[in-house]
């Protein structure tokens, strides 16, 4: 098994290396290991996913249980993993900071930290209390005995706030408080992405699976992102499949879903391949 310091070093490199990557998101530990076989190199948590697979919406999912599923999916295969913290688990910088260090010590090499409040009233932090929580995380990531890659995001377009220049403004200012990534979830054009990308020093993560955003991941590279995630979307492919086939036999009384399930062999087969690479002795 590689040790955290080893998995830490491998994901940083990652993001110098010559080449963009593509990191998924899993939502629980079978998820991970079919992703850890289908030969990704690195896995994101989703918080959407997670909270999804608990009957829950996203953001819904207190940090507590949150760690316990980090220690999950950090520890089902041997890739690294990063975290996707929301919004640290608490308005003050001191709150980021604690949930940086907690997710270390869960096992994940990695997390990020946004700069959305979850309030309707007043759904992004100002400026200056948003660059206070992403210095407070980074304090956090370097006290730690290997090299944690934090990532800030800047969740404007999430939230309807279509303001690229105060969502570049936000990005710049996380990287000067030392965020080793940026990251701006919702960009859909081109034009929106380059931007970022030529606005910024360090690595770009940009989020893929959002309707309406057609990029492929040569394009992407193109562009000059580093690493693409794609957030709950799996996990939503995943409902989806899994809806639909509940309608056809309600409203129709008919299987026609299985011609696109997996076989029992197939899946018994792979999960049997990731037990006995990663299931831990006892």
């Amino acid at each position: 098994m590689t040790t955290q310091s080893e998995k830490a070093q491998l994901f940083r490199s990652y993001h110098t290396a010559g080449e963009a990557f593509i990191i998924p998101n899993p939502w629980d530990i079978g998820s991970a290991r079919l992703l850890a076989l289908a030969g990704f190199k690195a896995l994101a948590t989703s918080s959407a996913g997670y909270a999804f697979s608990r009957g829950l919406p996203d953001n819904a999912i207190g940090r507590a249980q949150m760690m316990v599923h980090l220690g999950e999916i950090a520890g089902a295969t041997d890739l690294p993993v990063s975290a996707d913290l929301e919004n640290g688990f608490g308005d003050a910088p001191e709150d980021c900071a604690e949930t940086i260090a907690q997710a270390a010590a869960a096992g994940v090499v990695g997390g990020s930290i946004e700069d959305a409040t979850g309030r309707a009233d007043a759904p992004i932090y100002p400026f200056e209390a948003a660059v206070e929580r992403v210095r407070a995380a980074v304090v956090a990531a370097r006290a730690l005995p290997f090299p944690f890659t934090l990532t800030a995001r800047s969740e404007n377009y999430l939230v309807g706030r279509l303001d690229l220049d105060d969502t570049i403004r936000r990005l710049q200012a996380y990287q000067q408080a030392g965020a080793d990534v940026l990251y701006a979830p919702g960009l859909k054009t081109r034009e929106e992405i380059a931007a970022v990308v030529g606005a910024l020093e360090r690595p770009v993560n940009v989020l893929m699976g959002l309707q309406g955003v057609l990029l492929s991941f040569d394009e992407l590279q193109a562009l000059g992102v580093r690493r693409v995630s794609v957030g709950g979307s799996l996990a939503r492919a995943a409902l989806g499949a899994f809806l639909r086939a509940a309608h056809e036999m309600r409203d129709h009384g008919t299987f026609n879903y299985t011609k696109d399930a997996v076989s029992g062999n197939e899946i018994n087969q792979l999960f049997s391949t990731a037990a006995q690479k990663w299931q831990k002795p006892g």
